[in-house]
């Protein structure tokens, strides 16, 4: 159901994206400071709702297609908004573009496999993936300036946040791969299945 805990979580992922822009594009280090505190919770939101949805036995088909997609949406627009803002050194731009190739690429696995009715698993790799490119996005969201409202502007927050970036982008090229693998598996399953059917047919 989606008024069930877990979804409402979920569901507020996506309801944050707006007060993220918002304090984002407000330009102060106070805005900065909220961009990223929002940012941190709805994250956060993605661990809960899991493992609520799995202790309380309250898995729904809603719940699965949703969450994905919760994620990407944050994820894709945390990264615009730190280009757009011109929030990224030219060098961290290169590990951002790794990410939203590889979220697209895993979307269109997982709608691919749908179709098969096979599910694409989450790995431990993938897990640590999310856990440092949803810090390396909170961190650079922050940002010197952020960090400055909270006596931390002496620290390179930026630079840290944007190492924890290709940190992420280094581990998202390995789950990618991974899942890419097991799309062409199944693809070359279904292929090897249908050939001997397809031969047949086009005897006379």
């Amino acid at each position: 159901m989606p008024t069930d805990l877990p979804n409402l979580l979920t569901i507020s992922r996506i309801a944050a994206i707006p007060v993220l822009v918002v304090f984002a594009a407000v330009g102060q280090p106070w805005g900065d400071l909220a961009a990223c505190l929002v940012f941190s919770a709805a994250g956060i939101t993605d661990y809960f709702d899991g493992k609520i949805a799995r202790d309380r036995g309250v898995t729904s088909s809603f719940g699965r297609m949703l969450d994905p997609i919760a994620d990407k949406l944050l994820v894709g627009a945390a990264l615009m908004l730190l280009v757009g803002l011109d929030r990224l050194s030219h060098l961290a731009l290169y590990p951002a573009i790794v990410i939203m190739l590889r979220e697209i690429m895993v979307s269109g696995l997982r709608e691919y496999l749908a179709e098969l009715r096979v599910g694409l698993p989450v790995t431990r790799l993938a897990k640590w993936k999310t856990g440092f490119q949803m810090g390396a996005l909170g961190t650079l969201l922050a940002g010197d300036s952020g960090a400055s409202v909270i006596g931390l502007g002496v620290l390179p927050v930026s630079l840290i946040g944007e190492v924890g970036l290709w940190v992420a982008a280094a581990l998202t090229l390995a789950t990618g791969w991974d899942y890419l693998q097991a799309g062409l598996r199944h693809a070359g399953a279904q292929d090897a299945a249908a050939a001997p059917r397809g031969e047949t047919a086009a005897r006379p």
